[in-house]
This record gives C-alpha cells, structure tokens and sequence, in this order.
C-alpha cells in the first residue's frame, strides 16, 4: 500500500497517524464515512468490538461501542465506550469526521478518531486517519503487565533498527500497541469501502473477508486468529446486534 504510519507517545497520550492513497473516488468515501450508522458496520470488523449502536440527535450524533476480548463473550462482560460523532467538514474537495470519547477501559481517557479526505484523481483519494488516546496511572500499569506478559512478543510496524543481517527491527513497547490498533481501524475502513458498491444483503460478508484478508498481510503484527474462528465470532456478534440492544457494563 502507499501508506504512511507514524505514532507518538507524549505526555501520557499515545497516537497513531495514518496517511494513505485509497483507490477509491472521493465522493463515494466522502458519502460512506458521513453516515453515523455506517461507522458501526466499520467498527464492528475489529476483533475488539463486540457491539455498536447509533443514537442519531442530528450534528453531534453518539455511537455506543462495546469493548472486549479477542473471543466471542457476553456484552455483560465487555466495557461500554460512548463517542460523539461530528462531521467537522463536509466540501466538495474536502472532508472531516470527528469520534471522541471522553473515558475508555482501564482509566483511558480521551479517544479521538479522525478521517479526513481530499480527492487526487477522479479514481483516488487521500486520506488521514488519526486514532489516539490519553492514559492514567491505572492503564500504564495494565499495558506494561501486558506488554511482560502476553504481549511481550507482539511488534508494531515502525523500524527502529536493522540486524546485521540487513532485517528489519521493529519497535515492540507501547507505541507498537497504539500501532496495531491504529492498522485495524484504518483496514476496517478500507474493507468497508470496498464493499460499498455490492448489493446490501452481499456487503457484510465482503466486508468480514475484506478486512480478514488485508490484516493477514501482516502477520507478523496483527494475526491474532484463523480466517474461521474470526468470521464465526463476527458472525455471532452481528447476529446478536440485530436482535436487541446493547446492554453492556
């Protein structure tokens, strides 16, 4: 892909910054990622998200995400995130869509997502995506046990180094956390796009096989499940999205 990813973490805050050319107009992303409830078909393709509601109150409208494990569970045991959704500009060579929640799990705080967009041709569009987060005492000492333990081996994308042998090191602390989920959510939006054009009752399932088959380019950071067990939790959890509300903790 023509992508850019860069991330930061200062002052308690962590930050992933993507840049990419999506081939893809710019009036038909403009059209899709201005819709409240077509970011919760985008969000639920990550592993993390195991529901998402729309509550549509005009400019700032709110989606309602439940937060859990990377295995199907009950929603009475997911943590609940509330975020405003604001289109922040909508032109016709230019566009901003605002996501920001004011507390997240573990005494994270302040999540931002943000895309923005300009066309570069009549057929490709570049595009911005921000996803960042603020954290307390309690959630560093959450990410440094994981980073110890089940996370000790896991790699973002950025190289801080080369082996003698010429091979890539790459960075493995916190930054790499905000990395990886930085990739998804940027992917979701991807796969969301790419489905965009197939008849309704097609676009889930490409969206679930869009998003599967893009993170499993990279393995190396964001394989966390075979194709199977992946579209089988999705499934699940969207089956039960439409059946009744969220009533997450």
């Amino acid at each position: 892909r023509p992508m850019v990813l860069e991330s930061t973490n200062s002052n308690g805050t962590l930050k992933g910054d993507i840049y990419t050319v999506v081939a893809q107009p710019f009036n038909v992303i403009s059209q899709a990622l201005q819709r409240t409830n077509q970011w919760c078909d985008i969000l639920m393709l990550h592993l993390n998200v195991k529901d998402c509601r729309v509550n549509d109150a005009g400019a700032d409208s709110g989606i309602s995400i439940a937060v859990g494990r990377k295995f199907d569970q009950p929603l009475t045991d997911a943590y609940h995130v509330d975020f405003v959704y604001r289109v922040a500009a909508s032109k016709p060579d230019y566009m901003q869509v605002l996501l920001s929640a004011a507390a997240g799990p573990l005494g994270t705080k302040n999540y931002r997502v943000v895309v923005e967009a300009t066309p570069l041709s009549a057929q490709s569009t570049f595009m911005h995506m921000t996803y960042a987060y603020s954290y307390g005492a309690l959630a560093q000492v959450a990410m440094q046990s994981y980073l110890a333990t089940i996370g000790r081996n896991k790699i973002g994308f950025s190289i801080i180094d080369r082996k003698p042998d010429g091979a890539p090191v790459y960075i493995n602390n916190i930054r790499g956390v905000v990395e990886r989920n930085a990739m998804r959510y940027y992917l979701a939006i991807e796969a969301f796009l790419g489905a965009v054009h197939l008849p309704v009752a097609a676009q889930q399932e490409a969206r679930l096989g869009n998003w599967f088959t893009a993170i499993e380019r990279y393995p190396q950071q964001l394989h966390e499940m075979e194709r199977d067990d992946y579209l089988s939790m999705k499934r699940s959890e969207l089956a039960r999205k439409k059946a009744g509300p969220v009533t997450a903790n």
